[in-house]
């Protein structure tokens, strides 16, 4: 088991957050954790992360279980994480190849010594992931799609257990997003891959590798299970407390609201 959450609940500054989350991820699953912007994702993260503990409820990520075993930096270097609120710590004179090479102490910044291996290895990363001719560039002047492939890298250089994918296509154009999106179904499908959570408010952005998804909805979870089960008709409309159409093409999901079938429908209402 990666992770376990029974009966999960999270209160903060008065207010409840979280109520009642059951989900359990087993290695070698990759899951969608799906909810509109207000959902409780963020928090949801901070607790997988050991930043947050809950108020009820039992937690174990990665066989530690909180309030029992040592967390922190001996959880947190075992996952890997790429979100916005990480791309906001990093030193932006740091060039592509320093940020990734921090990875692998799960550090801003480099402060102990690096090895040859690790030079390897990061060498390796960002050409596999396509960010190899901008790896002398600072990172402040990199693109947004950019920015992200290097934080993939980054994530993946401590050889993460736990993959946590939070809204990585956020900001970017089309071809960027789908580039990215790319990038990420050749990691779920490559040896030795770890287990993924990819987190979004976009339907569309769900590839068919993710074959579980957690509905997440005013801090509870609204329902989980098979991907394609989530994503019906039915459960969305029910899920939006609006009338929608799942159109399947190419194994990806794209939304519709009933009624108007136009080009700023498709994506999602979030």
């Amino acid at each position: 088991m990666v992770l376990s959450l029974q009966n999960v609940s999270l209160k903060r500054d008065g207010r409840w957050i979280l109520e009642n989350v059951d989900w359990n991820v087993e290695k070698g699953e990759h899951w969608v954790l799906f909810g509109l912007n207000g959902a409780g994702k963020t928090a949801l993260l901070n607790m997988l992360n050991a930043y947050y503990f809950p108020t009820h409820g039992e937690v174990e990520v990665l066989g530690r279980r909180f309030g029992h075993d040592p967390l922190g930096e001996h959880l947190r270097t075992k996952i890997g994480l790429v979100s916005s609120s990480l791309q906001q710590k990093l030193y932006p004179d740091d060039n592509a190849f320093e940020v990734v090479l921090s990875g692998a102490f799960a550090s801003i910044g480099l402060y102990d010594a690096v090895t040859d291996e690790m030079r390897e290895k990061a060498i390796s990363l960002l050409k596999e992931l396509g960010c190899f001719a901008y790896a002398n560039r600072e990172y402040q002047t990199l693109s947004q799609g950019e920015r992200q492939r290097v934080l993939i890298a980054r994530a993946l250089m401590g050889n993460p257990e736990l993959l946590i994918l939070d809204e990585p296509t956020s900001g970017l154009d089309f071809i960027a997003r789908e580039q990215l999106l790319e990038a990420i179904e050749s990691i779920a499908t490559g040896p030795d891959a770890p287990t993924m959570i990819y987190v979004t408010h976009r339907v569309d952005e769900i590839l068919p590798i993710f074959d579980q998804t957690l509905l997440l909805k005013s801090g509870a979870v609204f329902d989980s299970g098979r991907t394609r089960d989530m994503l019906s008709e039915q459960r969305l409309t029910a899920f939006f407390d609006v009338p929608v159409e799942v159109v399947w093409t190419e194994e990806r999901p794209f939304l519709v609201k009933k009624g108007k079938v136009s080009a700023d429908n498709w994506g999602s209402f979030g």
